[in-house]
C-alpha cells in the first residue's frame, strides 16, 4: 500500500507541475521555468519502481505531452548557454558555465567506462571514427568524450537543425585539436546510408525520437546501413525518470545485440544502453529463434558502476538540466 500511495503521490504532483508548464507562455530559460523543471527533476530523480506503462491512458497522454515540453525546453536551454560560451576566445575552457556540466562529465565517463569494457574486448583499440546522432547547439558529450576520454577519435556530429550546427561548431572552431577533429553535419539522420558504415561507434541523443515510435524507427535505419559489429549508445530512462524522457526496450533494439543496460542511482538521470549491431542475418535470425523459445540472453554482470540489469525476466536518466 505505502508504495501505490508514493507512485499515486508521484503522478499527482507530476501531472500538476506539467499543468503549470503547459501554461508557461516560453520554455526559454527563465527564474519560472527554472523553477518548475527543477520541481520536475527533483520529483522524477528518486528511485520508484513505478511503470509508467501501465498508468492509463489520459495519464500516458500527458506523460508525452511532458517530454516534448521537456525536450523544448533542453534545446533552449542548450542554445543559450551555447552561444554564452561562444563570447569567450576559447569557448571550451570555460564549459563549467554551463550550469549541469559536472552532469555531463559523470554520464560521460559512465559512457565511455560502459563503451570501454565492450569495445575494448572485441576490439583492442579506441574507436577511430564515432558519431553523434542529435547533438544539438552544445554537443557536450562529444566535447567532453573527445577532450578526455577518445584523444584520437574523430567525432562526427549529425543534427537537423543548422542553427543548432552553427552554434556548436563556433564552440570547437578556435581549439587547435577539437577542430581538426570535430565536425558537423547538417541532414536528417534518416537520409544519411553508406556513410554510417563508416563509424565504429553511433551515439543516439535522448532527444532524438520523443515518441518511441520515431526512435524505433531512426534505431531501425541505423540497424540497417551500420557496420557490422558497429556499436550503438543510446540513453533511456527507469522509473519516475521516464517523465522525462522516452523508455527505449531490449526490444526496441531489433538487428542488435543488447550487451548491457544501466541505471544510475544518482543525479545523472539517463540509463545508458549499449548494443552491437549483429554481425550477419545468421545471428539475427539465431537471436529471434531463441527469443520465440523464450531464450534470453545472460548480460554481462561486472562493471565498475555494477548493477547491470539482465533484461529478459525483469520487468522493471537525461543528465539534470535545469
Amino acid at each position: 500500500m505505502g508504495s501505490l500511495h508514493q507512485e499515486s503521490g508521484l503522478v499527482t504532483k507530476v501531472c500538476e507541475i506539467y499543468a503549470k508548464i503547459s501554461k508557461l507562455e516560453t520554455l526559454k530559460p527563465s527564474p519560472d521555468v527554472n523553477s518548475l523543471f527543477t520541481e520536475l527533476v527533483v520529483a522524477c530523480i528518486p528511485p520508484s519502481s513505478i511503470n509508467v506503462a501501465t498508468l492509463p491512458q489520459n495519464i500516458q497522454e500527458t506523460r508525452s505531452k511532458l517530454i516534448k515540453l521537456c525536450g523544448e525546453a533542453e534545446g533552449y536551454l542548450e542554445a543559450h548557454f551555447s552561444t554564452l560560451l561562444a563570447t569567450f576566445p576559447n569557448p571550451l575552457h570555460h564549459l563549467y558555465v554551463f550550469p549541469y556540466y559536472s552532469n555531463y562529465l559523470k554520464l560521460s565517463q559512465l559512457e565511455f567506462d560502459i563503451l570501454n569494457q565492450h569495445y575494448s574486448v572485441e576490439q583492442d583499440v579506441a574507436p577511430k571514427r564515432v558519431a553523434f546522432v542529435g547533438s544539438g547547439p552544445l554537443p557536450l558529450t562529444s566535447i567532453v568524450l573527445a577532450l578526455y576520454h577518445l584523444k584520437n577519435t574523430e567525432f562526427h556530429n549529425y543534427d537537423i537543425d543548422d542553427s543548432a550546427n552553427s552554434t556548436a561548431s563556433r564552440l570547437v572552431s578556435p581549439d587547435p585539436d577539437l577542430s581538426k577533429r570535430m565536425f558537423f553535419h547538417t541532414t536528417d539522420i534518416m537520409e544519411v546510408t553508406d556513410d554510417l558504415k563508416e563509424y565504429d561507434v553511433v551515439f543516439l541523443a535522448a532527444l532524438v525520437g520523443m515518441d518511441i515510435k520515431d526512435k524505433v524507427k531512426v534505431i531501425e535505419h541505423l540497424a540497417k546501413y551500420m557496420a557490422p559489429g558497429a556499436m550503438l549508445m543510446l540513453r533511456s530512462a527507469h522509473g519516475a525518470r521516464a517523465f522525462l524522457y522516452p523508455v527505449v526496450e531490449p526490444e526496441d533494439l531489433h538487428g542488435f545485440e543488447v550487451l548491457s543496460i544501466f541505471h544510475p542511482q544518482d543525479e545523472v538521470i539517463n540509463s545508458v544502453v549499449i548494443a552491437r549491431k549483429y554481425s550477419s542475418r545468421l545471428e539475427v535470425e539465431h537471436h529471434d529463434h531463441h527469443q520465440k523459445l523464450g531464450m534470453g540472453s545472460i548480460l554481462p554482470s561486472s562493471c565498475k558502476y555494477c548493477d547491470f540489469q539482465a533484461f529478459n525476466n525483469i520487468s522493471t536518466q537525461q543528465d539534470e538540466y535545469y
